[in-house]
């Protein structure tokens, strides 16, 4: 079985095939037409040690979490042209087709999710969950960063105030985590699914958590090209209203899979 196949979901029509437990590729490419892919790597199920001992005190305490489905993640941040193949504009400040998508509110990203969702059968797009994210992030890694604890060693691996030169930067330009993913520390950070609670890992479930049934304020992760190197830790949490726009702030797509 190839190691990947090309999903095709052009002009709308449904996508020609859907992923079952028997037969999920590692990665996967979605044709959003005119050339636009989405890369796609799959996250095994698992567990590992959300948040950090030293590091605010909503990162606190260290948990272990247990993610009980695989799921698949955007190899990359969404970037410009795939923006402009589903909604056909483009606001960002920092232009490049390349480039992550940025002045994009949470609530953006579910249009965005809506028109994906229309060209797929078999898969559901949707934002990763906070937990999701981490243990994506972490990469089977338990530091600082998914490569380790030292800040210095960062900018092989992200883009962040010390070598940004204040813009976004082309997505997969830095070296990827284990699992294969880019610029998880780094270039934009990125809207989550959860809404936020500071208190959250004292009272939220150690399998599949989703965040708190109500409120607005949601989740994003990851570090951005503005960030000192302290914000773009593995365990740092950041959240905003909904309607929230920044240069700094875009997003990566999960596809949950029905059956594992």
């Amino acid at each position: 079985m190839n190691t990947k196949r090309l999903l095709t979901a052009v002009c709308g029509l449904a996508l020609i095939a859907a992923v079952t437990a028997a037969a999920q590729e590692k990665t996967l490419v979605v044709d959003l037409g005119d050339g636009v892919g989405m890369e796609f790597i799959l996250v095994p199920a698992g567990s590992f040690l959300m948040g950090a001992a030293i590091g605010d005190a909503d990162e606190q305490p260290v948990h272990e979490v247990t993610i009980t489905k695989s799921f698949y993640i955007g190899k990359y941040e969404v970037t410009q042209e795939q923006w402009q193949a589903l909604m056909g504009d483009n606001l960002s400040t920092h232009q490049g087709p390349k480039h992550p998508v940025e002045q994009v509110s949470w609530l953006d990203c579910q249009d965005f999710l809506s028109k994906l969702r229309a060209k797929l059968d078999g898969l559901t797009p949707r934002l990763p969950t906070e937990a999701e994210w981490e243990y994506a992030c972490r990469a089977g890694s338990k530091g600082a960063y998914h490569f380790g604890d030292r800040p210095a060693d960062l900018k092989a691996f992200a883009w962040y105030d010390k070598n940004s030169k204040d813009t976004t930067h082309p997505v997969g330009g830095k070296t990827p985590n284990a699992w294969g993913l880019h610029d998880m520390h780094g270039n934009v950070y990125e809207w989550c699914a959860d809404v936020y609670a500071s208190d959250a890992y004292l009272t939220g479930a150690g399998v599949d958590p989703q965040g708190p049934e109500s409120g607005t304020i949601r989740v994003a992760r990851g570090g951005a090209w503005s960030f000192y190197a302290e914000n773009c830790r593995s365990a740092k949490r950041f959240w905003n209203e909904p309607t929230f726009q920044f240069d700094n702030l875009g997003f990566r797509v999960v596809l949950e899979v029905a059956k594992n």
